[in-house]
C-alpha cells in the first residue's frame, strides 16, 4: 500500500524537479553582461530662419519713353540674352521727328555753305578796298585826286571791314545752327533707338504687366527680368545668432513644397539692420542646387551650421 501511493508521487516529484531547476536557472543564475558597444559622432547645431527665394539681381524692365506699346515679344517663363529685342514701342511719330532733324540739319549745312562763300567775296572786297585806299593816298600826296576821292576811298575800305566782319558773325552763327541740327537729330536717333526695348542681360522673364495698345510711361512696369547668377534665400534669423554668423558658413535649405528634402546652400551675405519689431535680421543664403520647379518668393526655411 506504500509502494503505490510513493508511485503514484513519483511523476510530480519529477515536474517540481523540472520547474525548480528552471527556475534557478533563468533567475537565480546570473546572466553575462555585455558590454556596450560605444561609437563617436559629431552634434550639429544648427539655427533656423524662415525667408523667400530672391533673385540677386532683379529689374523692372521699363520705357524711357512716354509712346504706345505696339509689340511684346517675350512672355513670362521665357529665357533672355543680353540685347535681345523684347518689345517695340510705335515708331511713327518719331520716324517723323527725325526726318525733320535731318532736313533741318542739312538746311543749317546750306547756310553754312552759303556764308562761307560770302566771307570770300568779303575778304575779296576788302582786298580790293586797301589797295584802292592805298593809291588814292599816294595820288593825293602829288594832288593827282582831289580829297573827296580818298574819302570816298577809305569810307569804301571801312564798308568792306564792317561786311567781313558781319560775314565771320555769320559764318559763326550757320556753325552754331549747324552743331544745333546735329544734336537735335542725335538726340531724335536716340529716342527712336528707345523705341526699341532690349534685355540688360542674360536672365528669366519672371512677370509680363502689359500687352500690345497699353500707353507706356518712363518708368512704368513692363516685365519683371531676374538674373539666373545667383539665387539665394532671404531668411529673417533671430538677433541672437548675429554673433554666430559668417558668410561662407553652410547650410541646408528646405523648400515648403517639398517639405521632406534638403537642399545644400551657404552663406553670402549678412544684413546690417535688425527690425525693430520682430528683432530679426536678414541673412541670404545661396541655393547651390534648386528644385525641379520653383518660383521667386516662394517660403523656404535655412538651418545653418554652426561651427
Amino acid at each position: 500500500m506504500k509502494n503505490t501511493f510513493l508511485r503514484r508521487l513519483l511523476p510530480w516529484f519529477a515536474v517540481i524537479a523540472v520547474v525548480g531547476t528552471a527556475f534557478y536557472k533563468f533567475k537565480v543564475v546570473p546572466k553575462p553582461v555585455e558590454e556596450p558597444k560605444l561609437s563617436q559622432d559629431s552634434i550639429t547645431h544648427e539655427v533656423m530662419g524662415t525667408g523667400t527665394l530672391e533673385a540677386r539681381v532683379k529689374t523692372t524692365v521699363s520705357s524711357r519713353i512716354q509712346e504706345r506699346l505696339a509689340e511684346v515679344l517675350v512672355d513670362q517663363g521665357d529665357a533672355v540674352k543680353a540685347g535681345q529685342l523684347l518689345a517695340r514701342l510705335d515708331d511713327a511719330e518719331i520716324k517723323q521727328q527725325v526726318a525733320i532733324a535731318e532736313a533741318t540739319l542739312a538746311a543749317a549745312r546750306q547756310t553754312a555753305a552759303r556764308v562761307s562763300a560770302d566771307l570770300a567775296r568779303s575778304e575779296a572786297v576788302l582786298a580790293q578796298a586797301r589797295l584802292d585806299h592805298k593809291r588814292m593816298t599816294g595820288l593825293r600826296t602829288s594832288n593827282a585826286v582831289s580829297q573827296t576821292d580818298e574819302d570816298k576811298a577809305s569810307e569804301a575800305l571801312h564798308v568792306a571791314e564792317a561786311d567781313l566782319n558781319r560775314s565771320n558773325a555769320t559764318i559763326a552763327e550757320a556753325q552754331a545752327q549747324v552743331l544745333v541740327a546735329e544734336k537735335t537729330l542725335l538726340y531724335r536717333k536716340e529716342q527712336m533707338a528707345f523705341t526699341e526695348i532690349r534685355a540688360p542681360y542674360d536672365g528669366l522673364i519672371i512677370r509680363r504687366t502689359r500687352e500690345p495698345g497699353d500707353m507706356l510711361v518712363p518708368g512704368g512696369s513692363l516685365m519683371e527680368l531676374i538674373s539666373l547668377e545667383e539665387i539665394w534665400v532671404s531668411a529673417w534669423v533671430d538677433e541672437t545668432a548675429i554673433s554666430k554668423i559668417a558668410p561662407g558658413q553652410k547650410a541646408r535649405i528646405v523648400f515648403r513644397s517639398e517639405s521632406g528634402k534638403d537642399y545644400p546652400g551657404v552663406v553670402s551675405r549678412i544684413g546690417r539692420e535688425t527690425d525693430r519689431e520682430t528683432r530679426e535680421f536678414l541673412v541670404d543664403v545661396r541655393v547651390n542646387e534648386l528644385p525641379k520647379k520653383w518660383t521667386i518668393g516662394q517660403r523656404a526655411e535655412v538651418f545653418i551650421q554652426m561651427p
